[in-house]
């Protein structure tokens, strides 16, 4: 009898230890502040709402729908990485919905890269859509307080377009792909063009994902003439520092 109640303890202790695992891999299951969320270790578990702000283009991989998620609420932005959904489902989320994210927190590349909330779930969650304002980040580049606002809506004031070159020869108002390597006609092809602001040089671009070659955006930039003043606007991607994402560009006001 003794060793039939051992062995039922056991069996408890080794239920109970499994719930606890499941209970912890699961958890948060409360939504996080930003302050939260930016304290939140590499890899640890993070839960968000926020609304939805721009997507990239819904694709499809390994058998499985896709789509890459710019969100924002009053506090903050995040980048929901490859969200699993079927492609009906995609079209649903448009600018202003808000949803709710849980899945594990993401740095890519490893160091000074983008934070991702990735292999992530999402629900939709009934509220009035929600659009943030560009937040005027111009007098913060070159400063350590830009970091604070990555993934959030941007905007750059008075910004003077200048060369960019390839393998250092010749002067562009910008290239297709880093490299100039790219194709107008293919809608994978990226923009990237250098701007002046306060002295310093950035590099800016217009991802093809987000943006395609038939938006406006793209062809604004298309358009663009070396020493052209500036206004523009889009999302605060980070890739070995600033690499903000174009979404509008307007002659300087």
């Amino acid at each position: 009898m003794k060793k039939i109640l051992s062995l039922v303890l056991v069996l408890a202790l080794a239920v109970c230890a499994s719930l606890a695992l499941a209970e912890e891999e699961a958890a948060p299951v409360n939504p996080m502040t930003k302050e939260e969320f930016d304290l939140a270790e590499i890899d640890a578990p993070v839960c968000v709402e926020a609304y939805v702000q721009a997507s990239q283009g819904w694709f499809e991989r390994d058998g499985a729908g896709r789509m890459t998620i710019y969100l924002q609420n009053e506090e903050g932005g995040f980048f929901a990485y490859e969200l699993p959904m079927d492609e009906e489902a995609s079209k649903q989320l448009v600018p202003g919905t808000k949803i709710r994210v849980e899945g594990f927190k993401s740095m890519w590349p490893e160091v000074d890269g983008e934070v991702e909330i990735i292999d992530g779930t999402y629900e939709v969650l009934d509220a009035e859509p929600w659009i943030a304002e560009a937040e005027d980040v111009t007098g913060m580049l070159g400063t350590d307080k830009l970091v604070d606002h990555m993934n959030e809506k941007i905007a750059i004031k008075g910004a003077k377009v200048v060369a960019s070159t390839v393998n250092g020869a010749g002067e562009y108002a910008f290239l297709y792909n880093w490299d100039g390597s790219g194709d107008r006609n293919d809608p994978k092809t990226d923009l990237y063009f250098n701007v002046e602001v306060n002295g310093a040089t950035y590099t800016l671009t217009v991802e093809s994902y987000l943006c395609n070659n038939e938006t406006d955006v793209y062809k604004a930039v298309e358009a663009l003439q070396i020493g052209d003043v500036i206004d523009l606007e889009g999302f605060l991607y980070w890739y070995n520092g600033a690499n903000p994402h174009i979404t509008a560009v307007a002659a300087a006001q």
